[in-house]
């Protein structure tokens, strides 16, 4: 995964054997924090998990580009300002979403690789080409 922001690259193993690697995961939030604020929390495993599952399953190489993981409640009350498609609820705050391009595959490939999860929701933002995924309950959005 790379930052299109910050052009920082991660690729890592983060879980062996049914066991995550919490340096790995400590990583991994850092890289998904706020790059506004540079505000950091935890990223929840079962997000990175169907970022994981749904790249296996669309068999491709590249690596994903994170337009937005952890949110601070201060850039998601800026960003809800702006759209009406940002929830002021949202799980990026929670540090349980991420919303991703590639630019190999299409926003309705990712989604239906990130649906096939069945394991959180999905949001296609076909006219800024990604797809939020998450680890909230089974749901979709979008077109």
């Amino acid at each position: 995964m790379y930052s299109g922001r910050t052009g920082e690259k991660i690729d890592m193993i983060y879980w062996i054997e049914g066991q995550y690697i919490a340096e790995s995961l400590n990583q991994v939030s850092y890289f998904m924090r706020d790059w506004r604020t540079n505000d950091m929390k935890t990223i929840d495993p079962r997000t990175i998990d169907i970022m994981t599952a749904a790249h296996n399953l669309m068999d491709t190489s590249e690596p994903y580009m994170l337009i937005s993981g952890y949110r601070c409640p201060k850039t998601n009350a800026m960003l809800s300002a702006r759209s009406s498609g940002v929830a002021k609820n949202s799980r990026h705050l929670k540090g349980e979403a991420a919303d991703l391009r590639l630019n190999s595959r299409s926003v309705n490939q990712i989604a239906k690789a990130a649906a096939a999860c069945r394991a959180g929701g999905v949001g296609r933002y076909t006219s800024s080409s990604f797809v939020h995924m998450d680890c909230g309950p089974v749901r979709s959005w979008g077109s």
